[in-house]
C-alpha cells in the first residue's frame, strides 16, 4: 500500500513492500501551520512557531533534460522562533499514525542561530519525556543521536562532519526492531546501534534553542503498525452494524489522555475529553445523545477489575431507546473487548 499526502489528504495505492507516507509542504498556505501536526516543547523557554515559508530548494531527482530547473522555489516547513533559551527542544510531530519500522528521511536547512545551529529529527517518541532523537549541528559539524528515557537524557554519539549552515542537506533514520541506522547525506554515518528502550511511537522535526531551519521533502516508508487494540476495534465495528464509532483511549504519564484504536484511524493519537480521564481514573461513565445516535463513555477494565483505558462508544439508536438500554449495550461490547484483555500489554 503507498500513502501519499497531498495537503495532508490520503490517498491509497497498493504497495507489497509496505508503506509510504509524504510531507507535501508546499501544498500548504505560507504562513500557516500544516494539519496533522502538533507542536510540543521539552525543556524550556516560549513555544516555537512553525509555519510555511518559500524558500530555494534543489531538485530531489536528477533533471531530465538541460532545460529542466535546477532549483525550485516552494513551500518549506520552517521553525522560526530564536529564543536562546538553552535547554529548549522545539518539535513537531505527525500525529496521524506511530510508526515502528520504518525509515524517515527529509532535507533540512540551518538558517540561522547564535546559541545553536541545529536541526534534527524525533521519533519513537511517546511523550515530552520519552523519545530518540538525531540532530546535525553546524556549529559543532557533528550528528549526534540520543535518547530521553523518563527526562533523563543519555550521552550523545555520533560523528563529526561537515554541516554547512545555509545548504540544503539530508538526514535519514532507518529504526527495524530495536536497530537503529542514521544516514548524513545519503550515507550510512556509524555502524547501527542496538537500543529497546521505547518499541514505537510519533515521528516529526527537532531544533534546539534559537536555531532557525527549514525542513522538505520528508518521506516515511513503514510498515503499518496495528496495535491489538487496533485489530479488536477493527473486529467489533466488521460484527455490530449499529456500532457507529469506537474508540480506546490511554492515559498518558500527564493525566492527559489519546486515541490509542479508533474505527477511522485519523483520529489515533488525538488527545481525548475529561470524560476519558475521568473514565479511567474513578471509572465514571458518561452518557450523551445526539439525533439518532447515542454516545456512551467507559471504563475498560483488565482482569484484576483495575481501570486501564477507556471506550468511548458510539450507537445507532432506535425510537424510544432509554438511557439505561443505551448503557447496556455498550457495557456489552466492552464486556466481549474486556475478555480479550487480561493487562495493559493486550492492548499495545
Amino acid at each position: 500500500m503507498r500513502i501519499s499526502v497531498w495537503a495532508f489528504v490520503f490517498a491509497l495505492a497498493l504497495k507489497a513492500s509496505g508503506a509510504e507516507l509524504h510531507f507535501n509542504f508546499s501544498d500548504t498556505p505560507e504562513g500557516a501551520t500544516p494539519t496533522n501536526f502538533q507542536a510540543v516543547l521539552a525543556g524550556g523557554g516560549p513555544p516555537a512557531v512553525w509555519k510555511i515559508v518559500l524558500d530555494e530548494v534543489p531538485s530531489a531527482f536528477a533533471p531530465m533534460t538541460d532545460q529542466a530547473p535546477v532549483v525550485t522555489r516552494h513551500g518549506v516547513l520552517a521553525q522560526t522562533s530564536g529564543d536562546m533559551t538553552d535547554e529548549r527542544f522545539p518539535m513537531l510531530l505527525y500525529t496521524g499514525e506511530r510508526f515502528r519500522n520504518f525509515k524517515f528521511t527529509t532535507r533540512f536547512k540551518i538558517v540561522g542561530g547564535i546559541t545553536e545551529q541545529m536541526a534534527g529529527v524525533v521519533f519513537r517518541y511517546q511523550n515530552s519525556s520519552n523519545y530518540y532523537v538525531v540532530r546535525a549541528s553546524a556549529l559543532g559539524n557533528n550528528v549526534r543521536f540520543y535518547k530521553v528515557v523518563d527526562g533523563l537524557r543519555s550521552d550523545p554519539i555520533g560523528p563529526s562532519l561537515a554541516v554547512t549552515a545555509g545548504a540544503w542537506h539530508a538526514l535519514g533514520v532507518k529504526c527495524e526492531g530495536t536497530q537503529i541506522s542514521i544516514f548524513f547525506d545519503d550515507k550510512l554515518i556509524m555502524p547501527p546501534l542496538g537500543d529497546n528502550s521505547l518499541n514505537d511511537g510519533l515521528l516529526g522535526f527537532r531544533t534546539k534553542s534559537d536555531a532557525v531551519a527549514y525542513f522538505a521533502d520528508a518521506s516515511v516508508d513503514y510498515v503499518p503498525l496495528v496495535s491489538a487494540a487496533q485489530a479488536m476495534v477493527n473486529r467489533l465495528v466488521e460484527k455490530l452494524p449499529r456500532l457507529l464509532g469506537l474508540r480506546i483511549y490511554v492515559a498518558e504519564t500527564n493525566g492527559a489522555t489519546r486515541v490509542i484504536a479508533s474505527k477511522d484511524p485519523a483520529e489515533i493519537g488525538k488527545e481525548g475529553t475529561d470524560a476519558e480521564a475521568a473514565a479511567i481514573k474513578d471509572g465514571t461513565v458518561s452518557f450523551g445523545r445526539e439525533k439518532g445516535v447515542v454516545l456512551v463513555t467507559l471504563p475498560l477494565h483488565d482482569r484484576n477489575g483495575e481501570n486501564i483505558a477507556a471506550a468511548r462508544v458510539q450507537l445507532k439508536s432506535f425510537f424510544g431507546e432509554m438511557q439505561e438500554t443505551a448503557l447496556t449495550r455498550a457495557r456489552t461490547i466492552v464486556k466481549e473487548m474486556q475478555a480479550q484483555v487480561e493487562s495493559e500489554k493486550d492492548l499495545q
